[in-house]
């Protein structure tokens, strides 16, 4: 019985040890994930650091690849947050509680918007998924159904209820996290509505994701840069073009510009936080509890996320194009969090 006290005294101290070393071990948060959800992930750091800790290390790894790591275990190997542009799945869920990461704080920190816009001097365009995905993809189905370089040089090539005006598509470069947003809402999206890439999904998963990844490169999609003034510069000189962005700066230039309704839904706000309207989405952070008070400052970044100054409708995260959420979620949001409340299983129905 001593000799097993005895055992059971050295295992504790020993444990004692390893996480103070661990502490000493990193000093600094480490967070991973959602492309789409890092620049607001930074800017949060970026506050958090002002205040005196190290500013947390933030790193793009998409979403599926940042929840992979975030699941992979407990300790100062493993990030201790990760981003999310959807909610963690029921099999990753499984995952972490598998590996030992038994308490996740889940922080839905609002809206990914995004829009196409044209000129308020135009005639008013309504387009589905599918006509937008035939407008700027780079390969498109022919008639036999096979991949072909994308024809289409009008609207009515694409549709005849659409106008024979040429096809102009001013969006962001792939170095801008609305890139990032364009494939997956709206061209994935349209090109699963297609029956012959829904095909192709089930039989070449592969192909299919070179098909929605890949934009025309012969003048009908124009890379206009990372400044959106520029785009609607350009929809006023030209009435035929049109712009995507984020629903933010849509709304910023709501006297000059018009949304085109996808699907037949506008991109106004409430249809955003409704989830009526396909271009928008959810966006998470994910927080391992098991590393508060162990990784100094998680608490209080996880804090300073939820905080009225960040997330709230005048925030400085909605200055960067996060749409917030509605009133009453933020305030039970906020609670949760600063409560350090761990999420369960029971929601994570996909």
């Amino acid at each position: 019985m001593k000799l097993k006290a005895l055992s059971s005294a050295f295992a504790l101290a020993t444990a004692g040890i390893l996480a103070a070393g661990a502490s000493e071990a990193r000093d600094q948060i480490r967070i991973v994930g959602s492309s789409t959800v890092y620049p607001f992930t930074t800017a949060v750091a970026e506050q958090f650091g002002k205040g005196g800790p190290k500013t947390p290390v933030v790193e793009s790894t998409g979403t599926g690849g940042g929840m992979k790591m975030f699941c992979e275990g407990v300790g100062v190997n493993f990030p201790d947050a990760t981003n999310a542009s959807r909610r963690m799945k029921k099999g990753e869920f499984e995952l972490c509680q598998k590996n030992g990461v038994s308490e996740i704080i889940e922080i839905n920190i609002g809206f990914d918007g995004l829009t196409m816009a044209q000129s308020k001097q135009a005639s008013p365009m309504n387009l589905t998924l599918a006509q937008l995905f035939l407008a700027i993809a780079k390969e498109v189905p022919g008639p036999d159904g096979k991949l072909v370089a994308n024809p289409h040089r009008t609207w009515a090539d694409i549709d005849r209820s659409l106008p024979a005006t040429r096809i102009e598509v001013l969006g962001p470069p792939p170095t801008s996290g609305t890139r990032d947003s364009l494939h997956e809402l709206f061209l994935e999206k349209g090109a699963e509505q297609i029956p012959a890439l829904a095909a192709l999904k089930k039989s070449d998963a592969k192909a299919f994701d070179r098909a929605w990844k890949t934009l025309r490169e012969d003048g009908a999609y124009v890379e206009a840069g990372e400044n959106d003034n520029l785009i609607v510069q350009k929809l006023e000189a030209n009435r035929n073009a049109f712009g995507i962005f984020g629903f933010s700066f849509l709304e910023e230039n709501a006297a000059k510009l018009r949304g085109v309704s996808i699907d037949g839904v506008a991109p106004e706000f409430e249809n955003i936080t409704s989830g009526k309207y396909k271009g928008a989405r959810r966006m998470y952070v994910y927080v391992k509890k098991a590393h508060v008070g162990v990784i100094p400052g998680l608490d209080k970044f996880a804090a300073e996320y939820v905080s009225a100054r960040a997330i709230g409708e005048d925030g400085y995260l909605a200055r960067k194009g996060l749409i917030p959420l509605p009133k009453a979620e933020i305030e039970a949001k906020r609670k949760s969090v600063l409560g350090m409340v761990p999420m369960t299983i029971d929601p994570l129905t996909n």
